[in-house]
């Protein structure tokens, strides 16, 4: 058996391509949208990609499922589980795509994979077990889990609620999960777990860092699995629901795609977005037409510095370009990517085409786009800064501003500014109209990150905004609750 997990960094997302040997079939279980990846590892290694699967209807990334299946003949294998409301509307009636339930079994050349039924995370999902016939093995080697068991914790129940709208859904999501994890305390401790996603990723709590692991060491170091396995469900529940973070706003946009279908990629192939001339952007004014720029420069300090007007700041490093991209800009909008490098263009534009932002118009090297000027003028502004330290004495200046606190729920409650109003900063666009207007917004964070994407958006969106850059802990005490 030929096993290769395919990692994408900026979503934390694993997809896993095995194939069979003696046979020359291969299965990708979980795939992403830009699909070429996968293509390129079967022509690499003398396979044909003849099946697809997976585990659930995703909510951080658009499945590549429908492109292998429409364009490149795979054969999909979904879930049946979960109900009317739970089903790939996008595979019903196709001939191309079988529809499991818990205990159904396909085989790709000689590996078989059995589905089973795992709710709690969402209700169709399915973990796949992995059985190498052709190696000689009769009982499953380990367990595609999907995002149903993670390395360090589990899957997290309150999506649905949390992040598509479904009010009332967590508890009993939570109290499905804990039932789903307590029928696997039959399982072999050997069995290796491959899950869907690792840290940094937004589908838990406290995922680890560590690709892959074995059931029994999670049975005995994941807190939330062994409290499932050992305690009452009560407890976990509890546990379970608390310190989630908040889920970026297009996660709800993310299910709904997936499940009726992503987007076939023009003619199947990624964007190819067109080099800019800085004069293109003499006539440039935030809000004068339908393009969003995002700034990828990594240094948030030189942003704050000099940027375009009305500018993200989405840098694409470390995972947030889609964070950013995902939560401030609308599906549909046209994108013009600022850059360091010509050679940042494609990977930004897969990042961007894995969250459904496929009109991506246009790029220009940041130094030229900054070196732009209208009628002699430079065209580039900087954004207000203060520190932590510093937003005291800045409060007694200026007694009407109003402090924005853009960190987690749990950091909030722990200790905040008083008088603060809090949005984390993926949800800032959903609640936009929360945020006082006509009033100058300190906004800070636990770092100065969060909040400078944060200050960036709002300065996009016409309010005045100083960012407050520094840790937390450097607020004085005497303005803390």
């Amino acid at each position: 058996m030929f096993f290769r997990p395919i990692a994408d960094a900026s979503l934390a997302q694993n997809a896993y391509f095995i194939g069979c040997q003696r046979t020359g079939e291969a299965i990708v279980v979980d795939p992403e949208r830009d699909v070429d990846r996968y293509l390129e590892l079967a022509a690499e290694q003398g396979f044909r990609l003849t099946a697809v699967a997976e585990t659930h209807i995703h909510a951080d990334y658009l499945s590549g499922a429908r492109e292998l299946v429409e364009r490149h003949g795979a054969v999909a294998y979904v879930s049946a589980e979960g109900g009317v409301d739970w089903q790939f509307e996008w595979g019903l009636g196709h001939p191309r795509v079988r529809l499991l339930r818990g205990g159904d079994r396909f085989a790709v050349g000689n590996i078989a994979l059995r589905a089973v039924h795992s709710p709690g995370h969402t209700p169709e999902h399915l973990s796949f077990l992995v059985t190498d016939h052709g190696g000689g093995a009769e009982e499953p080697m380990g367990l595609l889990s999907g995002d149903f068991i993670f390395v360090g914790d589990v899957g997290r129940p309150d999506l649905l609620e949390s992040a598509a709208g479904l009010a009332g859904a967590m508890e009993p999501s939570a109290r499905a999960l804990w039932a789903s994890l307590r029928a696997t305390a039959g399982w072999p401790e050997h069995l290796q777990i491959w899950p869907a996603h690792g840290a940094g990723s937004a589908c838990g709590k406290e995922l680890g860092a560590v690709p892959s692991s074995v059931l029994g060491y999670e049975r005995r170091y994941n807190r939330a699995l062994r409290e499932a396995l050992e305690g009452p469900q009560e407890a976990f529940v509890e546990h379970i629901l608390a310190g989630q973070p908040e889920p970026p706003r297009y996660f709800a946009r993310m299910k709904r795609d997936n499940r009726l279908g992503p987007a076939l990629l023009p003619g199947g192939r990624l964007p190819r977005p067109h080099r800019l001339a800085p004069e293109a952007l003499a006539a440039w004014h935030p809000g004068s037409g339908p393009e969003v720029l995002l700034d990828l420069r990594a240094e948030r300090a030189l942003f704050m510095e000099r940027h375009l007007p009305g500018a993200l700041f989405a840098p694409l490093a470390g995972g947030k370009l889609p964070l950013v991209a995902g939560s401030y800009v609308d599906e549909g909008s046209s994108l013009i990517l600022l850059v360091n490098h010509e050679a940042e263009v494609e990977e930004a534009v897969r990042q961007l085409v894995r969250i459904g932002l496929d009109q991506v118009v246009g790029w220009i090297l940041v130094d030229q786009a900054l070196a732009a000027q209208r009628e002699g003028v430079d065209l580039a502004v900087s954004q207000a800064r203060i520190t932590t330290a510093e937003l005291g004495v800045a409060l007694e200046a200026q007694p009407g501003a109003v402090v924005l606190d853009v960190r987690g729920g749990e950091e909030f409650r722990a200790s905040h500014v008083l008088g603060a109003y809090h949005i984390p900063y993926t949800r800032l666009a959903a609640r936009l109209d929360e945020v006082p207007e006509g009033e100058l917004l300190y906004v800070h964070c636990g770092s100065g990150l969060r909040a400078s994407l944060a200050a960036a958006y709002l300065a996009r969106e016409g309010r005045e905004v100083v960012h407050v850059e520094g840790a937390f802990a450097a607020i004085p005490a005497e303005l803390l609750a």
